[in-house]
C-alpha cells in the first residue's frame, strides 16, 4: 500500500491575515509580525500599518471606556455595587411608545463600542444589546404607550417608563445613574448626569437596550401600518412621515398630543 503524506500547510494570504488581525481584531502573534516585517511586498507593509492603526484605535477605545466608568467606579469604591444606569428612547417621535431601560453592570465590565445609542450603528447596537443582556448582572426594559403619553404628557410618560424599568430589574439597586432626569418618587440614592449616555457606561448600556427594544416594536408596527414607513424612521417626524401623516391621517399608535398629529386631525394645538 502506498504511503500517504500529510498535505503541506498553506500559508494564509494577506487578505486572510487582514480579515483575521484587522477586521476581527485578533492579537497578531509576534512570530507572524516579525515575518511580515521581513516581507518585501507593499501589501505586507500596508497590512502592518493597518494593524498598527487598529492597535491605536483599541487603546483609545480602552481609555474612553475607562473614562466612562468614572461615576460607577466612584460608587464601587464606596462598596456600592448594584449601580443601575437608566435611560429612555423615543421622546420625540410622533408615534409609538417611549422605551426605558435599566442596567446593572458587573464591576469593571466593558465592551468595545458601548456609547450613546445614537452614535452606534444599528447592526452594532443589536450585537451590543445581546451582549449586555448576557453579561449584565440585571437589566429590564419598560414602555409607556401612546395613550399614556397623551394622558400624562411626554415628560412624565418617560419618567413612568424609567420607574417601571427600575422596578422590573429583579434586584434592588443601591444607586441610580440617570441621563438628565431624577426619579423623585423612587427612594434610592440617585445621580443626575447631563449627557449621561455619553459619560456613563451604565447609562450608555441602558440607552442601547431602550433604543433596540423600541426599534423592534416599531418594526412590528410596520407590519400593521405599512403606509407610514415605521421600519425606516421609527416614528420620528421626518419629511417622509409627515407626508404619510398628511395623506393617510393618524393610525392608532400616533400620539394625539403631538402638534403634527393634531394638525392632521384638525385639532387645535395644546397649551
Amino acid at each position: 500500500m502506498r504511503a500517504r503524506y500529510p498535505e503541506p500547510v498553506r500559508a494564509p494570504t494577506l487578505s486572510e491575515l487582514r480579515t483575521r488581525y484587522v477586521e476581527k481584531g485578533r492579537p497578531l502573534p509576534a512570530a507572524l509580525e516579525a515575518a511580515l516585517r521581513q516581507d518585501p511586498r507593499p501589501g505586507a507593509r500596508a497590512l502592518l500599518e493597518q494593524i498598527a492603526r487598529r492597535r491605536r484605535e483599541r487603546r483609545a477605545e480602552g481609555q474612553r471606556l475607562r473614562w466612562m466608568l468614572e461615576f460607577e467606579r466612584a460608587l464601587w469604591d464606596r462598596k456600592i455595587v448594584l449601580v443601575a444606569g437608566i435611560d429612555e428612547a423615543g421622546m420625540s417621535p410622533l408615534a409609538g411608545p417611549v422605551a426605558a431601560a435599566a442596567v446593572v453592570l458587573e464591576p469593571e465590565w466593558r465592551a468595545e463600542g458601548v456609547n450613546d445609542s445614537k452614535q452606534v450603528p444599528p447592526e452594532r447596537r443589536i450585537e451590543l444589546a445581546a451582549q449586555i443582556k448576557r453579561e449584565a448582572r440585571a437589566w429590564a426594559v419598560a414602555f409607556s404607550e401612546p395613550e399614556e403619553i397623551d394622558r400624562l404628557n411626554i415628560y412624565w410618560a418617560g419618567i413612568a417608563a424609567m420607574r417601571r424599568a427600575v422596578e422590573a430589574l429583579g434586584v434592588t439597586p443601591e444607586h441610580l445613574l440617570i441621563d438628565a432626569r431624577k426619579l423623585r418618587d423612587v427612594p434610592i440614592e440617585q445621580t443626575r448626569i447631563v449627557k449621561g449616555d455619553e459619560r456613563s457606561l451604565s447609562i450608555a448600556a441602558a440607552s442601547i437596550l431602550a433604543k433596540t427594544a423600541r426599534d423592534a416594536r416599531m418594526l412590528a408596527y410596520h407590519g400593521q401600518y405599512p403606509a407610514y414607513g415605521f421600519e425606516r424612521h421609527k416614528g420620528y417626524p421626518v419629511p417622509e412621515h409627515l407626508a404619510a401623516l398628511e395623506k393617510h391621517g393618524p393610525c392608532p399608535i400616533h400620539r394625539r398630543s403631538f402638534g403634527p398629529v393634531r394638525v392632521a386631525l384638525g385639532l387645535p394645538p395644546l397649551e
